[in-house]
């Protein structure tokens, strides 16, 4: 697993989470701080990002419009991406 700087616009989330309002603004505002200091996890799938967790940091991310995330990266073939979707 590699750690890489990722455009949020090519994060795919495929499958909605809601998230808890209170605690994206608290990591708003510890982004804003400090920075992010845990990396989502994404999986890349022929060349194709696709995150699963990390949707509250994925979310005061956006909220703050910021461009990039930090992301621990997974190279997997479609079918580990299948298994997600099931």
């Amino acid at each position: 697993m590699q750690v890489k700087d990722i455009p949020l616009k090519q994060i795919r989330r495929p499958l909605p989470r809601g998230t808890d309002p209170t605690r994206v603004e608290a990591l708003m505002k510890s982004i804003q701080e400090i920075g992010l200091q845990e990396p989502i996890d994404v999986l890349e799938v022929e060349g194709e990002y696709y995150g699963f967790s990390g949707c509250h940091r994925y979310e005061a991310c956006t909220k703050l419009g910021l461009e990039i995330i930090r992301c621990h990266v997974r190279k997997a073939p479609r079918s580990i991406l299948k298994n997600h979707l099931a």
